[in-house]
């Protein structure tokens, strides 16, 4: 009974992400639980005061400003305020983002599941239950929580549509996309991306009929956007959003990067210079400050670069036996990486499994570029997707044993047949 049981149930891909959901559930619950019964309460942020007060006002006044916050995080915003405008209590809305963050699980599984296997569809589930990259930004009344799952459910409605060619998970993979655009910045950067892989995907005569087919509906369309665009710039309807922008550029480049900044805070890893101020480049500012700082501004991008991988990386210790398993333990994930990505190359799927690394990509340049910081909060929507290229590596590791000791027991079980008498 219970082995028939076994052999209906074993290719059923809910029995193995369920428990991984369970265990997700567990820990960010526990934590949650945790911070609320230790006295500490919910760890405070001003963005996150900022939020809750714009989340506020926007449900007693419907009213959005046209600042870069305000327009930027509109997706977010909304969100937000329609929460609050439901449950009322922020800690309510606390519990939602924390049991949304904790079922990603079943979609990191689920998009592991459809690029490569199920073997790393369960790793990267399990080494995604409990990291503390995550974990750590569901507690906060922050857009980062809500936007990794967003973006997680994003790209697993694309992968659906791909592979099934259903309507239904086209719409759904859109209106995903659209949402992303307008709930936080790093959206804009994301779908970007997303268009690079469906360009990298899709035959060049499909394209071309595609936009043969409906050359009208979008040449219409960016008319449309064009003369509405200029419509809102000639009438300074847009006055408040580039003010707000250059002012936050300006803020990136005199309190960031001319100071020598890697993270968003100072540290003992910073590169300390002389930054040159000549705006006399096109009278831009940030073209002027780019230009004249060149040499200074790519040490602090290769700073970021090293600094991208964790903290650890200004700490290793190879003088102790403790520090050098402290270091294995660290690189280790870099190492199944570039395993990993050998591996898709070698074995061919690399061109489909390609928006993982896309991803991480585009998290990665954006951390580059603006900073990178203190508890890398803006590296945290990569982390799903570098949890499924690590679990790819390991799956191929665990494929090689496997495969070695296949091939050596069977060379011992020949010998002995052949030597047998």
């Amino acid at each position: 009974m219970l082995l028939q049981l076994y052999h209906k149930l074993k290719d059923r891909d809910f029995i193995y992400y369920i428990p991984l959901a369970l265990l997700s559930l567990d820990v960010r619950l526990r934590y949650l639980l945790y911070l609320l019964s230790s006295g500490k309460g919910l760890p405070y942020s001003e963005d996150a005061q900022w939020y809750i007060d714009y989340a506020q006002n926007l449900i007693a006044t419907f009213s959005i400003g046209h600042e870069m916050n305000d327009l930027m995080y509109i997706g977010f915003n909304v969100l937000l305020a329609l929460l609050l405008a439901i449950v009322k209590d922020p800690l309510i809305v606390m519990y939602i983002q924390v049991v949304t963050a904790a079922l990603s699980v079943i979609l990191v599984y689920k998009i592991a599941r459809i690029l490569f296997n199920r073997t790393t569809a369960i790793l990267a589930g399990y080494f995604f239950h409990d990291l503390w990259d995550i974990t750590l930004w569901t507690v906060y009344v922050l857009a980062d929580s809500f936007f990794i799952s967003l973006l997680l459910l994003c790209v697993y409605f694309l992968l659906q549509f791909k592979d099934t060619g259903k309507k239904a998970y086209k719409i759904l993979f859109i209106v995903s996309a659209i949402y992303m655009l307008v709930f936080k910045p790093t959206g804009i950067v994301m779908v970007m991306f997303i268009a690079i892989y469906l360009l990298l995907n899709t035959h060049r005569e499909t394209i071309f009929t595609f936009l043969k087919k409906h050359r009208l509906a979008i040449g219409g369309s960016l008319t449309i956007l064009i003369i509405a665009s200029l419509s809102l710039y000639l009438g300074h309807k847009l006055d408040p959003l580039i003010t707000s922008m250059q002012f936050n550029a300006k803020k990136v480049l005199y309190n960031i990067y001319a100071k020598g900044w890697i993270y968003d805070k100072p540290s003992n890893y910073d590169h300390f210079f002389r930054p040159d101020y000549t705006i006399n480049i096109f009278n831009s500012l940030i073209l002027s400050f780019l230009i004249h700082n060149w040499d200074h501004i790519l040490v602090i991008y290769a700073r970021r670069a090293l600094a991208f991988l964790g903290r650890w990386v200004w700490d290793i210790d190879l003088h102790s036996k403790r520090g050098i398993v402290k270091f294995a333990d660290n690189l280790m994930p870099s190492l199944l990486f570039i395993l990993s990505t050998v591996s898709a190359f070698k074995t061919g799927t690399f061109r489909k499994a390609s928006i993982l690394w896309l991803i991480v990509l585009a998290i990665f340049i954006f951390c580059i570029v603006f900073f990178i910081d203190g508890l890398y909060r803006y590296r945290a929507p990569a982390i799903p997707f570098i949890v499924i290229i690590v679990g790819y590596g390991a799956e191929r590791i665990i494929y090689a044993a496997i495969y070695m000791i296949k091939k050596y027991t069977g060379k011992l079980l020949w010998k002995k047949k052949k030597y047998s008498l």
